[in-house]
């Protein structure tokens, strides 16, 4: 199969400001080309992929960033800048896809959902994230209607956002295992990793560091410059450890030594990359019982689901964390995500997807 994907509009792969869409692309592209696929690849220019994704050719549009949905209201209409990233993606990406399989779109946006209705070419839709867009949810629900293959999803709860899709199709995700190392470090520092930004929630994991009187390790780009500063004075100095935004190989030295990971999401995370990150170094993770991470993370077995924003019930939990044995930690990772496990499940449905289009 010759698959064409379309990166997230928001900064370049590899800048960390497109979250979790970055390691899930380097993720599925990985597990394509070890399958035997074709993968090209649309993204912004100066992004790179991983070394050992060299064999996926990539081609680079410049333009203006989207603003991520996160971080706008949810009955905001779809606006496009002028000279825009998006718009250049997708304009390149059916330029090339004319001669492919299948157009991959990896961004949740308007434009290219509603595109998918205007052209020959198929375009599938890897949703990654909750219902954030009253226009996005709209455009979803028409292309759904004509198209019901057209989009998979990284879990049923994130599904559940969609109540239009009766049988939705979930893909999980997948990690390439041998970026990871298994660490035996039970006795290692607090860990916190993710974007910097109000809906992450870093605030409760920082309030748990400092009732156990401990720092917080804090890997992540800080989106948000006065949130940052507005936890950082609300807690005594020195509680946060600011680590910066670090490259996969690099940030899972340092997480494995970790003795556990707080997820603290006020937000439907669609999946919880970095919990499974996490849990392939061996280190098991207490996060709140909502997206995602819910249905990643086995409580009692892989770590612990705390009540949603019940910082105390977070704090409970972490103060048990040893009775992990961190190695079913690593064993759920390599049975449920491994890179090979996700591109075969999104090959699958790239056929159905395909097929709509004979």
């Amino acid at each position: 199969m010759r698959i064409v994907f379309i990166s997230t509009p928001i900064g370049f792969l590899g800048s960390g400001k497109g979250g979790g869409v970055e390691l899930t692309l380097n993720s599925l592209v990985s597990g394509l080309l070890s399958l035997g696929h074709s993968v090209e690849v649309i993204a912004p220019i100066n992004s790179k992929l991983l070394k050992s994704n060299e064999k996926a050719k990539l081609y680079f549009v410049e333009g203006e960033d989207q603003i991520s949905w996160q971080h706008q209201n949810y009955n905001s209409p779809a606006s496009i800048p002028d000279n825009s990233l998006i718009a250049g993606m997708l304009e390149k990406g059916l330029e090339i896809a004319k001669q492919a399989d299948v157009l991959l779109n990896m961004s949740y946006d308007w434009l290219p959902i509603w595109m998918t209705l205007n052209v020959e070419v198929p375009i599938a839709h890897i949703i990654s994230m909750g219902s954030e867009s009253l226009v996005i949810n709209n455009i979803i629900s028409k292309v759904y209607n004509k198209y019901p293959y057209n989009f998979a999803f990284h879990s049923k709860i994130q599904a559940n956002d969609y109540p239009f899709i009766k049988e939705p199709i979930i893909v999980g995700n997948g990690f390439k295992l041998d970026n990871y190392s298994f660490q035996e470090s039970i006795k290692g520092p607090l860990a916190w990793v993710g974007r910097v930004a109000p809906e992450k929630g870093l605030e409760d994991a920082v309030y748990v560091a400092n009732e156990l009187g401990e720092k917080l390790n804090v890997w992540g780009v800080i989106e948000d410059e006065t949130y940052a500063s507005k936890i950082e004075q609300s807690f005594p100095r020195g509680t946060i450890n600011w680590m910066g935004f670090l490259s996969t190989n690099e940030l899972q030295k340092e997480l494995g030594k970790c003795r556990v990971l707080l997820n603290t999401p006020k937000w439907n995370e669609a999946y919880g990359n970095v919990v499974v990150e996490a849990l392939a170094c061996g280190v098991p993770v207490v996060a709140y019982k909502r997206g995602g991470p819910s249905e990643i993370i086995q409580h009692g077995q892989t770590g612990y689901l705390a009540d949603p924003d019940d910082k105390k019930n977070l704090l409970s939990y972490v103060k048990i964390i040893e009775k992990i044995k961190r190695n079913n930690c690593k064993e759920w990772v390599e049975k449920n995500a491994s890179t090979d496990i996700f591109a075969n499940k999104v090959v699958n449905w790239l056929n159905k997807v395909i097929k709509e289009y004979k």
